[in-house]
């Protein structure tokens, strides 16, 4: 007991103030003591002191008092022991307490790994004595363990490892998610390498894996911390162990909580982006109004994502013509947007150029030559051109299904038929087609197959006629009043669902 003597000390100061209260003379004797007990005095050993006993000297004094104080004696050495002993352990491992508090801090001040990783291993590598680190995080997409911090290398020197590799051990541990410890000094130690090449012969290494556990979820591996090259000994402790083990799992969660983090930086950027796109491709959609002091026109573009595939063109041409498009990408999402950006780009150049409409959708396509075979994409597009003063309305049809002609005195809708296939599916000049137009005589109906095709609740579409009876019943009405009957008829319809396909409707009265 090697804290007896100084325990035994304390004791005999102890023992006056046991005197007083028991009236009884009261000794400590040790192992080798000279004296001896007279013979009106007792000796009874003292638990959990080997070698001491309690001499006690008093009349009448029986054998169950003299026992009591023994044992009173015994219990306050016992807890003065106690007491060296945690004292000493918590001596002992300070080092490792203030290990644990320091990462928590570094964790809780950052929420970048690779910023805390650095200081991480030069604090663990100090503790446990070992002048080689590294910290290597799993990539699921890559399926390796790549390097985010190492200590007595340069992280350049450490290749990504294939989390399958028969031959590393860091991918060992990640697989079976155990540590693995090598002592080369135990003559019984299996070495954990390969038997060519990779053995680690002479060094003693600790490797252990980076865990992470949500919440009643089984734990998941997420990297790996290896050490080597102790200094001072070669061997790591199962306190090293231990001590490692501790600070993976609070790495573990940081790494989780970083890649949560980074992904939802991520995903708000994407949001960014698209919400950019989205008012980019709406400003090149034009308004109405410029086409205000020629005719009353009324559109509405919704996409279906962020982006979408379609778009509707007015135009102020020569000689007072309006020139009037709609087109709808076979896509939507980023690929079709970017069609339709060229689209739109091209049918303003092409629309002041060229002679008739079907040369303007001929031009068009050639333009978006490329872009149409490498996407596998093709549109449909009808582009109108209304001449008040020569009293027509000449068109090109480039294979799109929803474009009609509403009488004003009759409500009768004509459907503006195909005048060539789609531009991008087969390459056709294709021709004008001609009516005559006077003002106030027509409506021009145009919209795409996301509004025809929209599903109600019981799974029926919208349909087309749906559409021309907003515009028959309200012929006379201003073009702005029609679209709003049909968005709100539509919105009805569809228990104001998301739209799954992009939907537009241009209304156009001369």
């Amino acid at each position: 007991m090697p804290d007896a003597p100084g325990g035994l000390t304390r004791i005999e100061r102890l023992l006056p103030a046991l005197a007083r209260l028991t009236g009884a003379r009261l000794r400590l004797r040790r192992t080798g003591d000279a004296a001896t007990a007279d013979g009106s005095a007792r000796l009874e050993p003292i638990p959990e002191a080997e070698g001491a006993w309690l001499e006690i000297g008093a009349d009448g004094m029986g054998p169950g008092l003299a026992q009591d104080l023994a044992g009173i004696v015994g219990s306050v050495l016992s807890a003065e022991r106690d007491a060296a002993q945690v004292a000493a352990e918590l001596s002992e491992r300070y080092e490792e307490i203030d290990l644990i508090y320091t990462i928590s801090e570094i964790l809780g001040h950052t929420i970048r790994l690779d910023e805390a990783a650095d200081r991480i291993l030069q604090e663990v590598s100090a503790v446990v004595g070992a002048r080689r680190a590294t910290l290597l995080v799993h990539d699921p997409e890559q399926q390796v363990l790549r390097i985010v911090a190492a200590r007595g290398m340069s992280p350049q020197e450490v290749e990504p490892i294939e989390v399958d590799d028969p031959c590393s051990v860091a991918a060992r541990v990640f697989r079976e998610m155990r540590i693995v410890s090598y002592d080369p000094t135990d003559p019984k130690a299996v070495n954990p390498g390969c038997p060519e090449g990779r053995n680690y012969r002479g060094k003693a290494f600790l490797s252990v894996p980076v865990l992470y556990a949500a919440p009643g979820q089984r734990g998941k591996p997420i990297g790996v911390i290896n050490l080597t090259d102790r200094g001072g000994g070669d061997a790591f402790t199962a306190g090293d162990r231990k001590l490692v083990a501790a600070i993976a799992n609070q790495i573990g969660a940081a790494v989780e909580n970083a890649r949560l983090v980074a992904r939802d930086l991520g995903q708000q950027r994407v949001h960014r982006e698209l919400e950019l796109a989205r008012d980019l491709q709406h400003k090149l959609l034009p308004s109405p109004l410029v086409l205000a002091a020629r005719a009353d026109v009324a559109a509405r573009c919704r996409q279906a994502e962020s982006v979408g595939g379609d778009f509707y063109n007015l135009l102020n041409l020569r000689g007072d013509r309006i020139g009037v498009m709609i087109g709808d990408v076979t896509s939507h999402g980023f690929g079709a947007a970017l069609i339709m950006a060229l689209v739109m780009a091209a049918s303003g150049i092409h629309a002041e150029s060229a002679e008739t409409p079907a040369e303007v959708l001929r031009r068009i396509e050639e333009s978006l030559k490329d872009e149409l075979a490498s996407t596998e994409m093709f549109l449909t597009v009808f582009y109108a051109v209304v001449d008040p003063k020569g009293g027509r309305i000449t068109f090109a049809n480039a294979g799109h299904p929803h474009a009609f002609l509403v009488s004003m005195r009759t409500g009768k809708a004509v459907r503006l038929e195909a005048t060539r296939p789609p531009l991008g599916l087969a390459t056709a000049a294709g021709e004008d087609s001609v009516l005559t137009w006077a003002r106030r005589e027509a409506v021009i109906c145009l919209f795409t197959d996301g509004v025809a095709e929209a599903l109600g609740a019981r799974g029926d579409r919208f349909g087309e006629e749906r559409v021309l009876g907003h515009v028959t019943r309200l012929k006379d009405r201003p073009a702005r009043e029609i679209l709003e009957s049909v968005h709100a008829d539509l919105a009805g319809f569809t228990g104001g669902a998301p739209p799954t396909d992009d939907r537009t409707v241009v209304i156009l009265k001369v």
